[in-house]
């Protein structure tokens, strides 16, 4: 059979527009390196990481460094850098507590960061988006490389549709049914692509490229805020589901006694380990929200009974449902996001002894439980590398087009 010489040039093509994402990739999630560890890294000779770093330079998505003396024999390797003015995104988070606007440059630099309070309840819409559209042009304004945004990312508390950014429910908000994805495209003005994801499985991508779990493909990530989300990867991708509603971890059913969840339904782990459970347990009103939280930490820092017995009500319900998610899912590492990485070290012997109980023994002795790394900001960071994927996935599509996307988004 002969292969035709269009079909060799498109074959050619998809291998070089692959080595370009590659290549891009490690830089981004490893910052800057000299071109024999681009070569090490990606497995593409000298003279492909010559040639490909020649374009990626020539668009200005990277810069080279002078060449680098370590003390061995030969011609010093020149260090290559992304440039994080080169593409940003705008990064955005709704969360129960806050509100906060991020744009990040190409490498995961965050060049302008703002964060709100914002009251708890039920949430309008339009008065949400309309603090993230003031929240964008203030930061935009105080930065010229916002310019170059090539798309927004969003993290929610809420269930999401990834496909056009419905969000099908965020109880916390009071939001059914809501075309956020639409909304935010409209309030924002930019002509830019918005993709919109889980506050959880976005902290789980986050950890996962720049924190706890760095190195790690298969994870799960627990939030816990006012309520208890998830994220979970598995080699290194995210279990989503066939509409992007898989992770919804505080709504597994656990205590079959237990109490009525937000939710609808009965005895969800969110009943046992929500930060109103803790509250209630430490003797605090159940909506004092962060400064109850506060209160009771402090309180058991101080060895306050009653606060110790809270936390470990919340710990051994932890660790129930991390040994069942460790028997099911089979995971590396177990990070613990939000509240949950502030009450680690008081949960922690709680949730391993737990796990040696209920967990098999096989799966056990190869996980790990460790917290959060980038606290709060983990989803925010997490919309952040959610926007930039398309670049990351195919750069060819961006070699030359600088001036398109200031336009795009001016």
């Amino acid at each position: 059979m002969t292969v035709g010489r269009e079909e060799i040039g498109q074959r050619s093509e998809t291998v070089r527009r692959a080595n370009l994402s590659a290549i891009v990739r490690e830089l981004h999630a490893r910052g800057p390196q000299t071109r024999s560890a681009l070569v090490n890294r990606t497995g593409l000779t000298r003279s492909a990481i010559r040639g490909l770093i020649g374009e990626l330079a020539a668009a200005g998505l990277v810069s080279e460094a002078s060449p680098q003396r370590l003390g061995t024999p030969g011609r010093p390797s020149p260090l290559v850098s992304l440039d994080p003015d080169s593409a940003s995104v705008l990064a955005i988070e709704i969360s129960v507590d806050s509100l906060a606007v991020a744009i990040v440059g190409l490498g995961g630099v965050v060049i302008e960061l703002t964060r709100v309070d914002r009251p708890r309840g039920d949430a309008s819409v339009n008065e949400v988006v309309g603090v993230v559209a003031k929240l964008t042009r203030d930061a935009r304004s105080r930065r010229r490389s916002s310019r170059r945004l090539i798309g927004v990312g969003a993290a929610i508390v809420g269930v999401v549709r990834r496909t056009d950014g419905m969000v099908s429910i965020a109880p916390n908000l009071g939001w059914r049914n809501v075309p956020l994805g639409a909304r935010l495209s409209d309030a924002l003005g930019l002509s830019l692509p918005v993709s919109i994801a889980n506050d959880a499985d976005l902290g789980a991508l986050a950890e996962h490229r720049r924190g706890a779990a760095v190195g790690v493909d298969d994870l799960v990530f627990i939030s816990g805020e006012v309520g208890v989300g998830g994220g979970l990867l598995v080699d290194g991708k995210p279990l989503d589901g066939i509409a992007g509603y898989a992770g919804e971890l505080g709504h597994m059913s656990i205590n079959p006694n237990g109490a009525e969840c937000r939710c609808g339904s009965v005895g969800c782990w969110e009943t046992e380990i929500g930060e109103d459970v803790l509250l209630r347990l430490a003797g605090h009103p159940d909506d004092l929200g962060l400064r109850g939280v506060d209160e009771v930490l402090r309180a058991a820092s101080e060895n306050d009974p009653v606060a110790l017995a809270a936390i470990d009500h919340v710990g051994h319900w932890l660790g129930l449902g991390i040994a069942s998610l460790i028997n099911l899912l089979n995971p590396r590492l177990v990070v613990l996001g939000g509240r949950f990485a502030r009450l680690h070290p008081y949960v922690g012997p709680v949730v391993e002894a737990e796990l040696d109980r209920r967990a098999l023994a096989a799966p056990r002795d190869l996980v790990r439980v460790v917290p959060s790394t980038l606290g709060v900001d983990a989803p925010l960071l997490g919309a952040a590398e959610l926007a930039f994927e398309p670049l990351l996935a195919d750069p060819a599509l961006w070699l030359g087009r600088r001036d398109l996307m200031e336009r795009a988004s001016a």
